[in-house]
């Protein structure tokens, strides 16, 4: 028989029979609270399992189910002849008064260095009309062929331990690496092998891996300002020292750049070559040359991010810097992301192969490998002619939409607003006249269903251009004016 106090203490036990969580499962979380409230110690016995079950009301096996499950977690041991016990080996813990089993932690009990360039990421409302940052419109996109591709690699193959039983390198698959390599020379101009292609999910990593393998404390990063936050922060995150230059209506102004390369080491210039992030200007030839012998010269990285090639509208786009380089001094990046959808997590990094290997080998200390299974599903839609395909629809969409929108724009914000008709991309930077307050004007359109931005993220320490990026891509010409119509009214 056991003790009165034992006998209170497992009388007081509650459990849910409604719960999503099994009777078993509550009574061995309950009982282990008891234990590490000291209320049961170490060496003592517990009740029979008959016993505990008519306290409890319970059936015998779930009170022994309960007791398996806290011996396999080390917290009792069974002694045949003898009984069940809280294991002796467990520390002596002193009563004190616990959260109720099942809250979670809000604050830590350990210290967090707050860091000012580790902010959250932005979260887009989900409004039903979007003038965003300039995402594609996912509806245009191949989703069923993807769905099917990917499909096709997981019954396809009559071994399926080589694909999915271990790992494989994290640079990606080679078919994906093969078929990018492919899909890159043709397109942008390139001359890349699969050795020289690292798989990455998206633009952010892209970057990141870059700065943690090849970004050194102290070091100086260029880049043009306005820019784009997220990169800047990843400067920031790996001790290096950001000096941003300007930018004008040819990009970003290679003669600040090299006024710094003649009295400070540069280690690397981040650069959006095709459309300046946010200002969606092209950088023109000569500083495009002019970039590459600075390189050249000072020994520096270029990192090109080119996250939207795919989409011009004027003429044939110049091709990235990278297709230039003849002295391995750039990496270039590019994302489906930006093309495709940004829930796919998909982007690639090029670059020397000694770079890749190097930047393979940093990556998986983070991320063992990408989804392989996703990589290849896309080499096949670029295998096919599938990406290719949509991409020459979806740049006479956007370009429809584009002079839409640009149209709207000039007829019912004239006086309000200026632009620039951007000659590719999928977005416009619109330009506020200074009695609007884009913050205000963001602030009351989401209130009335339409998201957009409040240009926050393009001020810096005496630079206000009170200008924000307007996304057309993603919306329908009827949702354009719409959206134009309801900033008319607001404004």
């Amino acid at each position: 028989m056991s003790s009165p106090v034992i006998a209170q203490l497992f009388q007081e036990i509650q459990l849910i029979p409604a719960a999503e969580r099994a009777i078993y499962l509550q009574l061995a979380d309950a009982l282990q609270l008891l234990i590490k409230n000291g209320h049961l110690t170490a060496g003592q016995q517990l009740p029979g399992t008959r016993e505990a079950a008519a306290w409890l009301s319970l059936n015998r096996i779930t009170v022994n189910k309960a007791y398996e499950e806290l011996q396999m977690q080390g917290w009792l041991i069974s002694a045949i002849g003898k009984g069940t016990f809280v294991a002796a080996q467990l520390p002596t813990l002193a009563p004190s008064i616990l959260k109720p089993a099942g809250t979670a932690h809000t604050t830590a009990g350990f210290s967090i260095t707050q860091k000012p360039w580790l902010t959250d990421a932005p979260i887009y409302p989900n409004t039903r009309l979007h003038l965003d940052d300039g995402f594609p419109d996912p509806q245009l996109a191949p989703l069923a062929e993807l769905y099917r591709a990917w499909r096709s690699q997981l019954t396809r193959s009559s071994s399926l331990y080589p694909k999915f039983g271990s790992y494989s390198h994290p640079s990606g698959p080679d078919y994906y690496k093969t078929a990018l390599a492919t899909h890159l020379n043709e397109t942008r101009g390139l001359k890349t092998t699969p050795g020289n292609i690292l798989s990455v999910r998206g633009t952010v990593m892209g970057i990141h891996l870059v700065c943690t393998g090849l970004i050194n404390a102290g070091d100086v990063v260029v880049s043009g300002i306005p820019g784009w936050r997220r990169a800047e922060q990843n400067f920031l995150h790996a001790g290096a020292t950001h000096i941003g230059i300007g930018v004008d209506e040819q990009g970003l102004i290679v003669e600040e750049l090299e006024k710094i390369c003649r009295n400070t080491r540069v280690r690397m210039v981040y650069v959006t070559s095709h459309h300046h992030y946010p200002t969606t200007v092209s950088l023109h030839i000569n500083r495009r040359l002019a970039l590459l012998q600075l390189a050249q010269e000072h020994g520096f990285i270029i990192f090109e991010d080119d996250y939207d090639y795919d989409f011009h509208y004027k003429h044939r786009p110049l091709q990235p810097l990278a297709s230039a380089d003849e002295n391995g001094m750039v990496i270039y990046c590019g994302s489906f992301s930006k093309s495709f959808s940004p829930a796919f997590r998909m982007g690639y990094l090029t670059a020397p192969a000694n770079v890749i290997e190097h930047l393979a080998r940093v990556r998986a200390m983070m991320d063992r490998q990408g989804d392989h299974v996703l990589d290849n599903a896309m080499a096949e839609l670029l295998h096919t002619g599938t990406i290719q395909r949509y991409l020459r629809k979806a740049t006479a969409a956007y370009k429809e939409r584009r002079d839409v929108f640009c149209k709207l724009l000039s007829q019912e914000l004239s006086g309000a607003v200026e632009f620039a008709i951007p000659e590719g991309g999928m977005s416009v930077w619109t330009r506020f006249e200074k009695s609007i307050q884009p913050e205000q004007l963001a602030a009351k359109a989401l209130a009335r269903g339409l998201y957009m931005s409040d240009g926050k993220a393009h001020q810096y320490p005496g630079i206000c251009p009170n200008a924000v990026r307007l996304g057309f891509a993603s919306s329908t010409p009827q949702q354009l004016e719409e959206s134009v119509l309801l900033l008319k009214k607001l404004l």
